[in-house]
């Protein structure tokens, strides 16, 4: 079969990294009343939402279509009778869509493990009846790729009531998925149940949402009614085909990402030991893994979303939990909603991304819309009680007369329709009545501890001495902090209350390349979100994003008592000394501190380093059988016999031990540690499962700078405190941002980084789930690195010198500092070759910037050319003055350089017929007219950015290239920034800006929130010039493939990805 994707890697290829953005609608029954009515106007909805759908190489193969509606009893009655067989009542049998495969024996084996599973858990199996499909209407690639679909029918046990069937259903779907995978016999699309419930079934494909009522004959009978009907129509960044990948799902239909997946799905297995439910009993641990390895993030909150369901919970009261609404204090809203939200935050973490999620339990039908409202719900409800919600207005015709209201869901809102309550259930009846369920205020008040409310240990209780200046610089070198850190990164952090900004990006070494000793946090680099699941504009939208977090013990997520709220409440994951002194110090009922040492000893042979990590893991675990809840990682001590264990691996290491163990979700993680200082050490630290960090070596410098005068006069140590952890949470709320999430307890344990430069035992057994596609250095190298900056600081033999730190390098080049591409030589060399027009010089050039120091900062100058043993004739080479043709400069925009370079660069371009880029600060018309010489200083590639600086139709018309800038390589996840003194009359006049003002273009394009929106930009481009070929920028990262795929299918003609080198 060609073009069958099994949910596995393949190259470079993993399946984690796909997106999808999509079309989603419901046609109801206010009421309750089933009809075909519904069925119908449910397969127009999918028609009419076509073109959020899309294909690939194959026009008529869709990346996925499908309906979910009410089990249609009359329809099945007589279908099964056809085979001699009665149905039951209805609610007394269940029915299920299943995909098998097209291999006979594997099918049949798969059959009898499904029958096997069914009479296992005490029901009675009924029969199977092939589903009637028509292949000639889809694809080819489809077809090719086409599982078998039967419907399985089963009767329902003695003793068993609706809620009970059900579960023993969900029990069932999991034993017989279980037992396919582990008997070997096929793996992704070519077993999956599509839908096994007595209340509902799904229909789905690799489909167009025009071909599923063509495709599945059973949507045509009219004895097939449903009071509603959920569709969906799927835009997939996947090049390849996948049949289950299509929605609906069990319980949901989505449009958006969930961009806290990996954190969500890592919480949701270390809570499976602290499960336990009455209504399962036993039957729980045959629901593990609740979230099935290699899903798409729809796939995953669904199998989420069913199992809270199943143990109680009605389904509002679980997507409440799942995705709630913004709570931070400028938000407005009733204390008993913010007591709900707060207690559950005790429970579970946000789902958090752009989402618009529709859900069902079968009976009633619910929406919500994330805290952003990053994806449109409109609804209108007619005359005959009919409700039609959609992605946008218009796909369903109805009479303007017959419209009895319509509405928009807003940000964080959510929608129920309940039959049984007469029809619409608003925002503010739902959660008013399920904030009212328990007394969560009162249990948050007996129970829940703010830091801020504790008092202040006892003056000297901690036992601490405050460093003078010869041990401090001895600490500040054993974790390798440089006169860089002090003056570029903690001066303006101390002094602004923000974190300072560069420009350009990093031509530096990577870290697994220098040949200098390198922090662990180095080896990783964050991802970010692009197209699909855009990032947040963290000024603009600070009303939705938060900072605080809870530390503590999470008990069982299917219970509610006051018990679960006795967790300790942060404001901030950056804690003062002052602030984890009191940590250390609260002994209440469920929360109590141990404090675990990261030291180990530096004269010991290799491997000590091992060992006490070994030992690390031993302690945590025997912390929490002590009935600890709060574990503090501390590497204070360090001194000539003692090193540390670089924090990051103490806290991911200890992080996925306790997973493995069960054990997590018994404690919460703190790390007081020396090493980390940056925005971007606090973020892995979180990421990879600390719940605070009190990087106390940082605080102590900055208390020290103020004493050397390093700040402006009148600024003490507490104000540089303050304004340093004010910066860190402002960094921190932009580092979330550029995911696209809006809360650090959401990024808590999210590992949202891709590893460059370990070893793949290194990142399984210590930073588990993490991309890294190199391999690299395993433990003895970064011990080797501790004990290196260890043996500068206290070395074996006195000597006399300085008390001064390394210069640095890594910002600025420094003769004995990290080596970078652009330096001094290569510099200077440029620059006269560029001058003398000499052409020996720039050899010279070029043989340093392409030469053997280059092959010490990238990966790319790791690679060779592969000569073959005769060369081509020459006259079958394509000429030089051809290849330059396809040339273009990097996007540099007017204002970030001069107009003079901005213009030299055009004519010199156009000059040889390759094309300049414009960057995103427009353009002076008067450089469309070309000069008397005949030269024309027009960019050839115009670009379009999310701040839309000088963008008008004049700009779009005069250029062969149109470049819309989703992302840029110097800093991905955020837009241009133009300091307010490079804003000039000339640089205002193009921009139609104000002279003086700071320009800073939106990490997001605010039009652009999903792969559609970009595929409208794209069509609204080629229809102000048509000629113009459409670039897309991306950025270079783990899974941007996939993204590149959803470009082509948007219907751009270039796809740049952007490298960390600028751009």
């Amino acid at each position: 079969m060609a073009n069958v994707w099994k949910g596995e890697p393949f190259g470079l290829y993993r399946p984690e990294f796909e997106h999808s953005a999509c079309g989603v609608g419901v046609v109801a029954n206010v009421r309750g009343v089933k009809s075909n009515e519904i069925v119908r106007n449910g397969l127009a909805v999918l028609t009419n939402l076509a073109h959020r759908g899309a294909a690939g190489s194959d026009p008529e193969t869709g990346d996925g279509a499908g309906m979910l509606l009410q089990m249609p009893h009359d329809f099945l009655s007589r279908e099964m009778a056809k085979q001699g067989i009665d149905l039951p009542e209805p609610g007394s049998y269940a029915a299920g869509i299943v995909f098998l495969p097209q291999d006979s024996a594997e099918r049949e084996a798969c059959e009898a493990i499904v029958v096997r599973a069914i009479e296992q858990e005490g029901q009675r199996f009924l029969g199977w009846r092939d589903v009637p499909v028509d292949p000639s209407v889809i694809g080819y690639v489809a077809r090719e790729c086409q599982p078998v679909i039967r419907q399985l029918f089963i009767s329902k046990g003695p003793g068993s009531d609706s809620a009970a069937f059900e579960r023993k259903l969900f029990v069932i779907r999991k034993v017989a998925e279980r037992e396919v995978l582990d008997t070997g016999l096929l793996s992704g699309d070519e077993f999956y149940v599509c839908s096994l419930s007595s209340k509902l079934v799904v229909y789905k494909g690799l489909l167009m949402g025009t071909q599923l009522g063509g495709f599945y004959k059973d949507l045509a009978d009219p004895l097939v009614a449903s009071s509603f009907a959920l569709v969906h129509s799927r835009f997939s960044t996947n090049t390849l085909g996948s049949w289950k990948l299509a929605h609906p799902y069990r319980y949901i239909v989505h449009n958006g990402e969930i961009n806290t997946l990996r954190g969500n799905i890592n919480w949701m297995v270390a809570r499976q030991n602290a499960m336990a439910s009455p209504e399962f009993g036993e039957d729980l641990d045959k629901l593990f893994p609740i979230i099935w390895p290699g899903q798409s993030d729809t796939a995953c909150i669904d199998n989420a979303y069913e199992l809270m369901l199943h143990t109680g919970r009605p389904l509002h009261h679980t997507m409440m939990a799942l995705i709630p609404e913004a709570t931070g204090p400028k938000v407005q809203m009733s204390q008993d909603k913010r007591d709900f939200y707060d207690y559950h935050a005790c429970l579970v973490e946000p789902w958090d991304g752009p989402a618009l999620i529709a859900f069902t339990d079968g009976d009633r039908v619910g929406a919500v819309l994330d805290r952003n409202g990053l994806r449109p719900f409109r609804y209108l409800v007619t005359t005959d009680d009919k409700l039609v919600m959609a992605s946008e207005v218009g796909v369903l015709d109805v009479p303007p007369e017959q419209v009895l209201f319509k509405e928009r869901i807003h940000p964080g809102r959510m929608f129920l329709m309940d039959p049984e309550r007469g029809g619409i259930v608003d925002d503010a009846t739902i959660k008013s009545e399920l904030s009212a369920r328990q007394p969560y205020g009162e249990w948050l008040r007996d129970n829940l501890v703010h830091l801020d409310a504790l008092p202040d240990p006892e003056p000297g209780s901690n036992g601490r001495h405050e460093p003078d200046e010869e041990s401090l610089v001895d600490l500040q070198q054993a974790f390798g902090y440089t006169q860089e850190d002090l003056r570029i990164l903690l001066e303006p952090m101390a002094v602004n209350g923000a974190e300072p900004t560069g420009s350009m990006g990093n031509d530096a070494a990577l870290a697994v390349l220098s040949d200098r000793p390198q922090l662990l946090f180095t080896y990783f680099k964050q991802l970010f979100a692009q197209v699909s699941n855009p990032p947040l504009d963290a000024i603009r939208e600070e009303l939705v994003t938060s900072v605080s977090i809870n530390l503590g013990a999470q008990l069982n997520l299917f219970e509610e008592t006051p018990l679960h709220a006795r967790q300790l409440r942060l404001s901030s994951p950056v804690l003062t000394e002052r602030d984890l002194d009191k940590i250390k110090a609260v002994d209440r009922p469920g929360i109590k501190a141990a404090t675990l040492s990261l030291l180990f000893p530096a004269d010991e042979e290799p491997g000590a380093m091992d060992r006490a990590m070994d030992a690390l893991r031993r302690s945590a675990s025997e912390a929490i059988e002590a009935g600890c809840t709060i574990l503090i990682l501390s590497d204070r001590g360090v001194g000539p016999h003692h090193a540390a264990i670089p924090s990051l691996l103490a806290t991911a290491g200890v992080h996925h031990h306790l997973i493995r163990e069960g054990e997590r979700t018994k404690v919460g993680i703190v790390v007081e540690s020396a090493e980390p200082r940056e925005i971007a050490h606090l973020a892995l630290l979180i990421g990879y499962g600390a719940g605070a960090v009190c990087p106390y070596l940082t605080l102590e410098t900055l208390e020290h700078m103020c004493l050397q005068g390093f700040f402006p006069d009148g600024m003490d140590a507490a104000e540089a405190v303050y304004n340093y952890i004010k910066a860190t949470n402002k960094g921190l709320l932009k580092v979330i941002s550029k995911m696209g999430i809006s809360t650090i307890h959401s990024y808590h344990g999210a590992q949202i980084f891709e590893a460059v430069g370990l070893s793949q035992r290194l990142v399984d057994e210590y930073f588990t789930w993490t991309a890294s596609r190199i391999g690299g250095i395993d433990t003895d190298a970064i011990e080797a690195d501790v004990l290196a900056r260890h043996a500068q600081a206290f070395p074996k033999v006195a000597i006399d010198a300085a008390l001064d730190l390394d210069p640095g390098g890594f910002y600025y080049w420094r003769r004995d500092g990290e080596y970078h591409m652009w330096n001094p030589d290569t510099i200077a060399k440029l620059q006269y070759a560029s001058r003398t027009n000499d052409a020996r010089t720039y050899r010279e050039f070029a043989e340093l910037a392409n030469g053997y120091e280059r092959r010490l900062c990238t990966l790319r100058g790791l690679l060779d050319f592969k000569t073959l043993a005769e060369p081509i004739p020459i006259d079958e080479v394509e000429p030089a003055v051809e290849i330059v043709k396809r040339f273009a400069t990097g996007a540099i925009s007017l204002g970030s350089i001069s107009r003079e370079a901005h213009e030299s660069l055009a004519i010199a371009m156009n000059r040889i017929g390759a094309r300049s880029n414009s960057g995103e600060g427009g353009e002076d018309y008067r450089r469309y007219t070309p000069d008397s010489n005949g030269d024309r200083r027009h960019s050839a590639i115009k670009q379009v950015a999310s701040g839309r600086f000088g963008v008008t139709t004049n700009y779009l018309v005069n250029a062969s290239d149109l470049q819309i800038k989703m992302a840029q390589g110097a800093k991905p996840g955020e837009g241009g920034q133009l300091p307010g003194h490079k804003v000039d009359e000339y640089i205002g006049w193009i921009r139609h800006s104000t002279p003086g003002v700071e320009l800073i273009s939106p990490p997001p394009h605010h039009d652009i929130y999903s792969i559609e929106d970009l595929a409208q930009l794209i069509h609204d481009l080629k229809n102000a010039n048509p000629s113009a070929r459409i670039h897309v920028k991306l950025v270079a990262e783990v899974g941007v493939g996939t993204i590149a795929a959803g470009v082509s299918k948007a219907h751009g003609d270039v796809v740049l990805i952007s490298g960390d080198t600028g751009g």
